[in-house]
């Protein structure tokens, strides 16, 4: 059952058919919550598909996508909107009586990791939120770095319905800003306003890490997925990596559902064997 308070974030509360699953039993916090955090532009009927992997083992589920406005342009000028929503996702678990459960994060994409980074950086620094259990994340697609031609694709795809007009301005907008403030001026720049890839490379947290990726991601470039997941690794996180050799940018439990599926609740019964009961 689905329950909106945060505009645009949907928290489905109820456990699905398999309440008494292992990724439950014995851990004294109640069921593991999951946070979906959506690519740029995904529709919420799209995010629910992954819902269903947590829900079916008992765990409540929040699914929230920023807009792609605040990804694409607020990000990009170094203007640090997301961290009104990141606050917000972690306020519904205390709404919902849910802040003492073990938390897993299933980041989907640089959309999802650009939210996830104040997530990350809330949990590490305001007092309200740095006793939550969080158990791991699961990044799918991401993080990639300064990957221009990979973000006006992307861009593009979720401009596809607009007036033509408005979407070459758009384009040549974002374009423009990106090439400017987080490639040319970066080294500058970076001292005001750090991109989301290099905060996570330096990111305390210690936590299980499983990374999802494709050497066919048009979007992101596996090479970058790997250099995070290597980097993570040599710091002492736990983690996991898996190239799926063949599935496009964010498609990899369409391609591979059962195998998907398997990866993620395997990961999210490894992290609660591992998490304080």
């Amino acid at each position: 059952m689905g329950a909106r308070g945060m505009e645009g974030a949907v928290v489905e509360l109820e456990p699905g058919d398999d309440c008494e699953s292992s990724t439950e039993r014995g851990h004294a916090g109640g069921q593991p919550v999951v946070i979906l955090l959506g690519w740029a532009g995904c529709q919420d009927r799209y995010l629910a598909k992954y819902s269903t992997i947590y829900s079916q083992k008992g765990c409540a589920v929040i699914r929230y996508t920023a807009p792609w406005r605040m990804v694409f342009f607020s990000e990009t000028c170094g203007i640090r909107s997301l961290q009104t929503p990141a606050k917000q996702l972690l306020e519904l678990l205390f709404e919902h009586s849910i802040e003492n459960r073990p938390v897993l994060f299933h980041v989907f994409s640089n959309g999802g990791v650009m939210l996830y980074r104040y997530i990350m950086e809330m949990l590490h620094s305001h007092k309200q939120f740095k006793e939550l259990k969080v158990a791991g994340t699961i990044f799918d697609s991401a993080p990639g770095r300064r990957n221009l031609r990979g973000a006006l694709r992307a861009f593009a795809t979720i401009l596809v319905s607009r007036n033509v007009l408005l979407k070459y301005f758009l384009l040549f907008a974002f374009a423009t800003a990106a090439a400017v403030l987080r490639i040319l001026l970066y080294p500058l720049t970076r001292f005001i306003h750090k991109s989301h890839y290099d905060v996570l490379l330096e990111a305390p947290s210690r936590w299980p890490e499983l990374y999802l990726y494709s050497q066919a991601d048009a979007i992101i470039k596996a090479s970058e997925v790997k250099s995070m997941a290597d980097a993570r690794q040599q710091l002492g996180v736990s983690v996991k990596a898996v190239d799926f050799a063949y599935s496009a940018h964010v498609s990899h439990m369409r391609a591979y559902p059962t195998y998907y599926s398997s990866l993620c609740t395997t990961f999210l019964s490894e992290c609660l064997e591992g998490s304080p009961q």
